[in-house]
């Protein structure tokens, strides 16, 4: 009865959405013509079909508010919006005077909130009296509330509201004939759609659906013939990487038909709209999370277990959630399943720019003071390294320790958060590698030159503790001993590199000490 379809932003949702309305509701019973010519006009019983139900058609796709009290008059804007379409029911003689005064109210005044969580329960219902058929209901972005919520802090409350809502509209609705949702994430069905027995659900690993979204690559292909651009290749690696149950090979269609409009390449699709719950989830993630995520930016695979059904709550908790938001986004694809893990990737080259971008957008902030320590640790200059590293450290190093659980003088989210924007600034010179086995242990940073003239690099972080060292300086040759005794250059030994340097990095809260 209820159909949930999830799908990445700008794949065609709201206008698949817009197409439903035009086939079933009885508000366009005179514009079937315009399915003349497709594959569900040629049999009659689907012909019969278009412009027969009530149809409900509503969005949350800009309900994008600061709090919850704005998130909440949003949603009552929009049921009052929807009951203004249907002010023709005053005329009705199906409702009662009461009902009817109901229906005014809530047109003319606005829906309060204690009124909203029955507002599309009881307009089903006037509607299904008006005409005596049950009603369709089409709710487009039904989860951007949902993560805004939970971007700005006020997820629990909004969960609530939401649920009450789509418990009396989907689930306890004798006048609802069918419904469909549409969004980007699911949401768990404890959170918003508890009970809801009735419930589909169509998500980017099912087969269902799986060639109605997006450009199959023989329609982009066919499509760049017809205009004459001939870059396919090219075209494949920018745009390329959905995967949609077992349909391969699925184009963004905003990309697409930018791409043929203006025959320039550009990551049309990823700045389309905000990454906010994105670059939230990456920058304030524990040392895990941006390792992973440093390895899909260098072009290697991760492999973590997927769960659907995600719990916005407890993505500070559970961080295998955040791989399943970034693939039901549209972020990472699919190479290869083994029960319920996943081997991942980054989708195409589009994405992997737009998360080159945001990651220096972290270090916009300080970004001269960033570069110029880049520059001091190529060439080697360790007083300059000192000076530029503790003005980095002092100006973003609270930018990354946040999340629920900050690490205080611990300094793991800044410096991996650097470790990222290390590779992002040098990926043409060198494969950055962090916290990854070498010799008898487990370095911090490594820098393995592209030419292996150049020199390679090892940086190993070490938190100064008063019981142990009497100086940051002890603690910066507790950290170049530990480089020696686990033998952290045997893997640029091994890839040939002759001369490789060694920095121990000390912390004390905010303040930096390299030798």
């Amino acid at each position: 009865m209820v159909t949930l379809i999830t799908r990445p932003r700008r794949f065609g949702k709201t206008l698949t959405m817009s197409m439903l309305e035009y086939f079933f509701s009885n508000r366009y019973a005179e514009d079937g013509q315009i399915f003349e010519g497709l594959s569900i006009w040629k049999e009659e019983k689907y012909q019969k079909l278009q412009g027969t139900y009530p149809v409900i058609n509503l969005s949350f796709a800009n309900v994008k508010e600061k709090n919850y009290e704005m998130a909440v008059y949003q949603v009552c804007q929009i049921l009052q919006r929807i009951y203004r379409e249907n002010y023709f029911l005053l005329e009705s003689n199906a409702l009662t005077e009461g009902e009817k005064r109901e229906l005014k109210r809530g047109a003319d005044d606005g829906i309060l909130e204690k009124d909203a969580l029955m507002a599309l329960n009881k307009l089903s219902a006037w509607l299904y009296q008006h005409y005596g058929k049950q009603v369709i209901i089409l709710l487009d972005e039904y989860d951007t509330p949902m993560q805004e919520a939970y971007i700005k802090g006020y997820w629990e409350e909004l969960v609530e509201f939401i649920r009450r809502i789509f418990h009396a509209a989907f689930k306890t609705n004798p006048c609802l004939g069918r419904a469909v949702l549409t969004g980007i994430t699911r949401i768990s069905k404890e959170s918003i759609f508890s009970d809801l027995n009735n419930l589909e659900v169509v998500t980017t690993t099912s087969d269902k659906y799986a060639d109605v979204f997006g450009f199959a690559e023989e329609e982009v292909f066919a499509a760049m013939d017809e205009m004459g651009i001939s870059e396919k290749k090219d075209v494949k690696k920018w745009y390329d990487g959905f995967n949609f149950g077992m349909k391969k090979d699925i184009y963004n269609p905003w990309s697409i038909i930018n791409f043929l409009g203006k025959r320039k390449f550009a990551p049309y699709w990823a700045n389309s709209s905000g990454n906010g719950l994105v670059s939230k989830l990456i920058r304030e993630g524990s040392v895990d999370i941006k390792d992973d995520f440093g390895q899909l930016l260098s072009g290697r695979p991760v492999k973590h277990e997927i769960d659907e059904e995600i719990v916005f709550s407890y993505l500070d908790e559970d961080e295998e959630a955040i791989w399943s938001l970034l693939l039901a986004g549209g972020y990472l694809k699919v190479l290869d399943v083994s029960g319920q893990e996943y081997e991942l990737t980054l989708t195409n080259y589009e994405v992997e720019l737009m998360f080159e971008k945001m990651v220096k957008g972290w270090f916009k902030k300080d970004y001269s003071n960033y570069n110029a320590f880049l520059k001091s640790l190529l060439s080697g200059d360790l007083k300059a390294m000192n000076a530029y590293m503790n003005r980095v450290a002092l100006n973003t190093f609270s930018y990354f320790d946040t999340g629920k659980n900050p690490s205080g003088a611990e300094p793991e989210r800044f410096y991996h958060g650097f470790v990222l924007g290390l590779l992002v600034e040098v990926s043409d010179r060198y494969h950055i590698y962090s916290n990854r086995e070498s010799g008898f242990g487990r370095y911090d940073v490594l820098l393995e030159p592209l030419n292996k003239e150049d020199d390679g690099i090892i940086l190993e972080f070490k938190v100064y503790n008063p019981e142990e060292e009497k100086t940051l300086q002890d603690t910066v040759q507790a950290a170049q001993k530990q480089i020696k005794e686990k033998q952290y250059e045997q893997q640029l030994i091994s890839s040939g590199v002759s001369c490789i340097r060694k920095y121990g990095f000390a912390f004390e809260v905010k303040k930096v000490l390299i030798g």
